[in-house]
């Protein structure tokens, strides 16, 4: 098979599988409708708030309140695209049309990748208008500095959630243990290592944590961290190759 035919292949894959499909359809509804709840609430609680927290408050960012949500369903997307084939079986077929293992991974990743930038891309607008809609008088503006940056870095955030999950399983190969180890990953011991203050200057390399500083136009407060908004992405991207690499190297030594 030509890479364009296993290209064509691997979409025609993701898109027959109802429960991909509805998985991205949830990232954008739950990034937006969070988003706009809690834009809504920073603005009716803006008056009681204290002077530096009004400093530092960053409409633009806090549209995006709901990508927590949204990262959730792009990680289970990230999974299920690859995890899919391994739990029905259909990767054995796969692997016996295409037995060039590299085109077979990076054919999927490519049509994943390009499926979760469009609705990253379009969710991260729609967060934005949605959310500063919310906010009133205290709402920013796309032209206003770094606001066009940090909406575009949440479409690529997104993406690049989605294709680190990818790599994932495809060196696990189960959407359980995928799943088992990329939500606490997220979730839990991100969190932990990026505010307790022992731990604070590794929890700011992960992925996640370096990743979502491209989303802020205002830093924080306590923000310490070396790197700028295009930097924490990088380190975010050094991440996602190194999963896909090791993904890479594994199936192309073992069994399916």
């Amino acid at each position: 098979m030509t890479v364009i035919q296993v290209v064509r292949s691997e979409w025609t894959k993701i898109r027959s599988v109802a429960s991909t499909m509805w998985t991205l359809s949830l990232a954008a509804v739950v990034t937006i409708a969070l988003g706009m709840l809690i834009s809504a609430l920073s603005n009716h609680e803006f008056d009681n708030m204290g002077e530096k927290d009004r400093l530092f408050f960053d409409p633009t960012f806090i549209s995006f309140a709901g990508m927590s949500l949204g990262e959730l369903a792009m990680t289970v997307f990230g999974v299920l695209v690859v995890s899919n084939e391994y739990s029905t079986g259909m990767i054995r077929t796969s692997l016996a049309a295409v037995p060039q293992r590299g085109i077979l991974l990076f054919s999927k990743i490519a049509v994943a990748t390009g499926l979760a930038l469009v609705v990253g891309t379009m969710t991260s607008f729609l967060a934005f208008f949605s959310g500063q809609s919310m906010l009133g008088s205290h709402r920013a503006s796309i032209g206003d500095p770094h606001v066009l940056r940090a909406v575009i870095g949440g479409g690529l955030y997104m993406t690049l959630i989605a294709v680190f999950s990818m790599g994932v399983a495809t060196m696990l190969r189960s959407s359980m243990l995928s799943l088992g180890i990329l939500m606490p990953f997220f979730f839990l011991i991100s969190n932990i290592l990026g505010n307790v203050g022992a731990t604070k200057k590794v929890g700011r390399f992960l992925p996640d944590q370096a990743g979502s500083k491209i989303m802020q136009v205002v830093a924080p407060i306590n923000d310490k961290s070396p790197y700028g908004p295009w930097g924490g992405l990088g380190i975010m991207a050094l991440w996602v190759l190194a999963v896909l690499a090791g993904g890479y190297a594994l199936l192309k030594e073992r069994d399916a």
